[in-house]
């Protein structure tokens, strides 16, 4: 249960509370941009079965690639794609927590 609560709670929690901090002029667009971190889920897709709860998602799934996670920190060092970067490296900072605990 921590488990869940833990993972979707970054996924979903932690971008309302950067938007906040960081982005308070700018609160529900920075929001939805950081919620939007989650469509690089669409890689399951590729995947069969598309869901496993005891496979860990860095490093299998295209998107959640060590290259990957090179390009979304590009994007966060760049001030103009820097809330994009953010919004990627959130899911992946949600993913490698769940994956935590499966191993």
């Amino acid at each position: 249960m921590l488990r869940h609560f833990l993972h979707y709670g970054i996924h979903f929690g932690l971008p309302f509370l950067i938007a906040f901090l960081f982005y308070r002029k700018q609160y529900w667009r920075a929001s939805i941009i950081l919620l939007l971190g989650i469509v690089i889920d669409l890689d399951h897709f590729l995947s069969n079965p598309i869901f496993d709860p005891n496979r860990c998602s860095i490093g299998y799934h295209p998107l959640h690639t060590y290259w990957a996670i090179a390009i979304y920190t590009i994007l966060f060092i760049i001030p103009k794609t820097r809330l994009i970067g953010i919004a990627l490296l959130i899911h992946i900072f949600a993913d490698t927590v769940d994956c935590s605990f499966i191993n």
